[in-house]
């Protein structure tokens, strides 16, 4: 799958902004640092654990990966790389 044309990381208001060839998708930070597709947050996930994810965390860099990107977030989290499916599927 291509990835998107453009992506957009605004820190304040906290938004992830991907430009599809069939549109604009716009995600919040909060969410994308609770659906990390890492696998320690997929086990939790499975486990039923919930993270709590406060609102005012923030995607602090986007690095390209190729199939995806990985995301650094403030709270020091930056195990998770995002498929474009799966940010095509957040979106």
């Amino acid at each position: 799958m291509n990835g998107p044309s453009s992506i957009r990381n605004q820190r304040d208001p906290g938004l992830l902004t991907l430009q599809w060839a069939e549109g604009e998708a716009v995600i919040s930070h909060a969410r994308l640092r609770g659906a990390c597709p890492c696998s320690q947050c997929r086990a939790a996930r499975l486990q039923g654990r919930v993270s709590v994810v406060t609102a005012d965390v923030r995607v602090e860099r986007v690095v390209a990966q190729g199939y995806g990107v990985q995301l650094v977030f403030s709270d020091g989290h930056e195990r998770g790389i995002y498929p474009w499916h799966y940010l095509r599927d957040l979106g």
